[in-house]
């Protein structure tokens, strides 16, 4: 009776010397290290929080101290998210003498594990779901588990759909917003400023022919930054009760919904098709924000709010993909929002809605601290 072959021996890390990782980051490459663990960093230095100069800085060096902070600890997500990029182990002693100053400064914080196993890979054959397959069908089935398996983000792209027509439809690229909907407000601002110059729009006329003011087309501009300013408003209302509702772990379709408007951006964060809202869906929620619109104000009126939104709109989808794929320069605004909407991501995932601006989060508490328990 033949006997089951022995299952074949784990396989070794690859190993690298201290002169062969600082050579590729001579050519370019960012590699660092924790303790004698390497990850390879190049692909994602420009998505980095800190900026890439940051990171830069850092190459070939151990990165164990700056881990744990101060200024700033990391989350469980963000050391997570590190070993997507390991490549292999450092052989041999280190040579450069800082990299063995930073090694004592982190031993005498405590000794450093080769991995912390709060933070171990993402073993992608034995995940909750098959990543060789669609994932919308599959997150349904995930119940209880789902909620902490979607804010735990990896760097990899997604599939939703075993249909291509549907899949393609729920990608897109950035400047595919700006080829649809610039067009629009512009089209809308020179309709709706035309109606004005006609003086022949009235506020309160459906109600009153007597006190009916008369609309100037020198208006324009205060009714097109209230449509502005009130798509921060919406974005905020969308982002935090809608896209970050919690679905019953019972029910399946709930939870393939979250996943499908918001749930996917958030398990893969970089995804670069799905990081702007597709044109299709977002005409549905487009036609009924005009139509609504229409129904409480006069044509011209509402027309204006609605493009000044729009154009709002299209800012806050712009910023979206520059804060996760941008370098802004430290001190910027964007540099400021970029790091805000990062730790959202991998830390405080209820609180932060805001992506264009933070006023919301002000005014209704849901403001992300600027030093955490952790970091002090």
């Amino acid at each position: 009776m033949a006997t089951e072959p022995p299952p074949p021996p784990p396989s070794s890390p690859a190993l690298f010397s201290a002169a062969e990782v600082q050579r590729r980051c001579a050519a370019g490459a960012c590699w660092v290290r924790r303790g004698t663990r390497l990850y390879d960093l190049t692909g994602f230095v420009r998505r980095h929080p800190g900026g890439e100069q940051l990171l830069r800085a850092r190459a070939g060096c151990d990165v164990s101290a700056d881990l744990d902070g101060p200024p700033h600890r990391h989350s469980d997500n963000a050391r997570r998210w590190l070993e997507q990029y390991y490549v292999g182990e450092l052989r041999g002693p280190t040579q450069d003498s800082q990299e063995n100053e930073t090694m004592a400064y982190a031993n005498a914080r405590g000794p450093i594990p080769n991995m912390d196993p709060r933070c171990k890979s993402v073993d992608f054959e034995k995940d909750l779901v098959d990543w060789q397959k669609p994932l919308l069908w599959q997150v349904g089935h995930l119940g209880e588990k789902y909620d902490e398996w979607v804010h735990q983000p990896v760097d990899r792209p997604i599939r939703l759909f075993h249909s291509d027509f549907l899949e393609a439809c729920s990608k897109t690229s950035w400047y595919i917003v700006l080829v649809v909907w610039f067009p629009l407000v512009v089209y809308f601002s020179w309709f709706y400023y035309r109606a004005l110059a006609q003086e022949n729009v009235r506020l309160f006329s459906s109600f009153t022919t007597e006190y009916a003011i008369p609309v100037s087309k020198y208006v324009f501009p205060l009714f097109f930054v209230v449509g502005l300013l009130s798509w921060s408003a919406v974005e905020y209302v969308l982002h935090r009760f809608l896209f970050h509702m919690k679905p019953p772990a019972s029910n399946h379709y709930l939870i393939m919904f979250h996943f499908l408007i918001h749930g996917q951006h958030h398990k893969s964060p970089y995804d670069d098709s799905r990081l702007v809202f597709p044109p299709v869906p977002a005409s549905v929620v487009v036609v009924f924000l005009y139509l609504l619109l229409g129904l409480l104000l006069p044509e011209a009126i509402a027309g204006i709010i609605f493009t000044g939104g729009l154009l709002g709109y299209i800012i806050y989808d712009m910023m979206h993909y520059y804060l996760h794929y941008g370098s802004p320069s430290k001190g910027t605004y964007l540099y400021e929002m970029k790091v805000y909407h990062v730790k959202h991501h991998f830390e405080y995932q209820k609180s932060g809605f805001g992506i264009s601006s933070k006023i919301w989060d002000r005014s209704f508490h849901t403001l992300i601290p600027e030093t955490s328990e952790k970091e002090q």
